[in-house]
């Protein structure tokens, strides 16, 4: 099987669906549009699917080939929201929805494992076991991922192995880079409500001042970080919201604190959000005061697991030559919803390189300017099919 050649061959299609997506962004949970195009697409295809977590949709092809081996299931995913961001891009494909804008590449992402559909389920007479086609709502904010877990996307037939990719703006179109062991942090956002006694501004000693201790708190928890953390472990605890008070000559009766925590093993994210609770209940108690902590379980760590992505890299060069396969040094501070897949099976999660600076594509992801080299379409269809195919055809 030569994917890269079968990829090449339906290029100009993969350009024409990346840039229809791109031109109709929709955000997380009202990717209505959106979904209807896929389960068009997997229609005229001949391929079945199911409807998860309101607008996730998940395809599959089932191989015909005889085996006397265990029957086999793979997973590829694609994200398909995208961001309230309003597109600057000078194009005939820029977002015709004002105020929405496919800015992280998840237009690209749809794209590729629709491609790797279409050439994998030509072939599927090749081999046996099964693919699992994963597109996933929702990844820019509440993580649909997890919503379509609970819906039972990885079982019936359960999955045994998936794969996931992220177009990257900062590397080279034809390159691919990826990790071991953990690839994207844990993040936890918090809200802490500290609540005081208001009064006067000119006679402070009868109140209990929120503002005060709310300032001795966010000291003290950066603390968590520089003085009871291993040095060499990431790990973030930004403060990004504070609102108290109304007039300069009244001191308020609360102060609301809110930021993210990003860690980036579990044992880190424990103790950290153990260690906010402590300090700041200890600071408040300290000053007369009283605290409403809460801290959200958002999305955990990313994890490759190390056999598949050994596995994986053995079929990405098949693709594109061990010469163009790049290993990331350092962990992202960045979530990833595929990390709810990573926790629950055996993943590898890699980065296609998008960037071309001769053609200016160099701006990054989030951004107005956000755009991809499209001829790392293809390379990412063959990459996909490749590995699913390996993995269903091995031994």
């Amino acid at each position: 099987m030569n994917f890269k050649d079968e990829a090449l061959r339906i290029k100009d299609e993969l350009i024409s669906i990346r840039r229809r997506l791109h031109q109709y962004p929709e955000i997380g949970m009202e990717e209505y549009e959106t979904s209807k195009y896929i389960k068009k697409f997997l229609m005229e295809e001949n391929i079945e699917y199911k409807e998860y977590a309101k607008t996730g949709v998940c395809g599959i092809i089932r191989g015909t080939k005889a085996s006397s081996n265990n029957i086999k299931t793979i997973a590829l995913r694609a994200d398909i929201d995208g961001l309230p961001l309003q597109d600057e891009k000078s194009c005939n494909y820029s977002s015709k929805i004002k105020g929405r804008m496919h800015a992280c590449g998840h237009d690209a992402h749809m794209t590729i494992l629709l491609g790797a559909a279409k050439i994998l389920n030509k072939n599927k007479h090749h081999f046996s076991g099964n693919i699992k086609l994963i597109f996933e709502p929702a990844e820019e904010t509440i993580g649909g991922a997890r919503f379509m877990i609970e819906e039972g996307v990885l079982e019936n037939p359960k999955v045994d192995c998936i794969s996931g990719l992220h177009v990257d703006e900062t590397i080279e179109c034809g390159t691919i880079m990826l990790k071991s062991g953990v690839v994207n942090a844990a993040s936890n956002a918090f809200e802490i409500t500290i609540k005081g006694f208001g009064g006067h501004g000119a006679y402070p000693h009868i109140t209990v001042d929120p503002i005060i201790i709310s300032s001795h708190v966010i000291i003290a928890m950066q603390t968590i970080r520089s003085r009871e953390i291993n040095t060499m472990n990431p790990a973030v605890i930004t403060v990004g919201s504070i609102h108290g008070g109304t007039a300069p000559n009244v001191i308020p009766e609360e102060v609301k604190i809110s930021g993210i925590i990003r860690t980036m093993s579990k044992e880190d994210r424990a103790f950290v959000k153990e260690r906010i609770i402590n300090i700041v209940n200890g600071i408040c108690n300290s000053y007369r005061a009283k605290a409403d902590i809460k801290i959200e379980d958002s999305y955990p760590n990313l994890y490759n697991d190390e056999k598949t992505k050994n596995f994986f890299i053995s079929s990405a060069e098949k693709i594109i030559g061990k010469e163009n396969i790049l290993l990331q040094k350092y962990p992202k501070m960045g979530v990833e919803s595929f990390a709810y897949f990573a926790n629950e099976v055996p993943s590898v999660f890699y980065f296609l390189g998008c960037a071309n600076k001769e053609k200016n594509i160099v701006h990054p992801a989030h951004s107005n300017l956000f755009d991809i080299d499209e001829e790392c379409l293809p390379i990412g269809v063959a990459i996909q099919c490749q590995m699913a195919f390996d993995y269903l055809t091995r031994n």
